[in-house]
């Protein structure tokens, strides 16, 4: 009994060491694909366009009713000690530097990251990244690379457009629900926040696009089992991208506050 429970976590550890070693090696090769920085600029605007565009109006919807929520659960205690002097600095501060970079970033994981992983694995079942290669295309260069700089740029844009939305809903519930003015909504904001504070939840977004991508493309191209492996490889690469935003989150917020 002992013996197999030992068994058991050895074989867990086999695994998640050849998760990390093929996502580190994926690392390198996506590196090695960059220097010089050659690829198909066709497949990077395909990405940017279907990665970012269309997942605006989701996160518009997302950020607008995060900020309210916020606004809603602090209006107990705004009420009960009249502290809606704090309500705009409340509610910028953790939309800055938290709520923001880590729902939009998994929003954009469930959206984009599952899309991508079902998509490379398609591919991989269907042999179609080995015809790219037996037509002497790299598929790192054609496919993998465009993804990755996509996924990074586009959750960094989405992340302020996000923030922008999230901040707006704050003040109209906070009007509505929790009787705090606009001016002095807008007062508390700008008098209590500094650009610092945007800058450390953009620096988290463009961090998260970069583990979404990563995870999502690992698990892409490395299925195995066909449509079975196929729906596990989405599993894996939304629960992974999820765990590592977290994780990675931690690690920043510990460090740069």
């Amino acid at each position: 009994m002992i013996s197999s429970f030992f068994a058991s976590i050895g074989e867990k550890f086999l695994v998640l060491s050849n998760i990390l070693g093929g996502i580190t090696y994926l690392f390198y090769q996506i590196t090695v694909a960059l220097i010089p920085p050659k690829f198909d600029l066709d497949e990077f605007w395909r990405n940017l366009y279907k990665m970012g565009v269309k997942s605006v109006p989701i996160i518009i919807l997302t950020a607008f009713f995060t900020g309210g929520i916020m606004v809603i659960q602090a209006s107990v205690f705004v009420k009960k000690f009249g502290a809606t002097s704090l309500v705009g600095w409340g509610a910028g501060y953790s939309v800055f530097r938290e709520v923001g970079p880590i729902l939009l970033g998994l929003m954009f994981s469930g959206r984009v990251g599952s899309n991508n992983t079902a998509e490379l694995a398609t591919m991989v079942v269907t042999e179609q990244i080995d015809g790219l290669k037996a037509l002497a295309i790299d598929p790192f260069r054609y496919l993998i690379v465009p993804r990755v700089l996509a996924m990074i740029i586009m959750l960094f844009l989405l992340t302020i457009i996000g923030t922008v939305v999230a901040i707006f809903g704050a003040a109209l519930f906070g009007k509505f629900i929790a009787g705090v003015s606009y001016a002095g909504f807008w007062t508390s904001f700008s008098q209590n926040l500094h650009l610092a504070d945007l800058i450390h939840g953009l620096i988290k977004a463009a961090i998260f696009g970069f583990i979404v991508s990563l995870n999502s493309c690992y698990f892409g191209i490395s299925v195995k089992g066909g449509a079975v492996g196929v729906g596990k490889a989405v599993n894996n690469s939304v629960v992974a991208s999820a765990l590592g935003i977290v994780i990675f989150d931690y690690i920043l917020t510990y460090n740069i506050t």
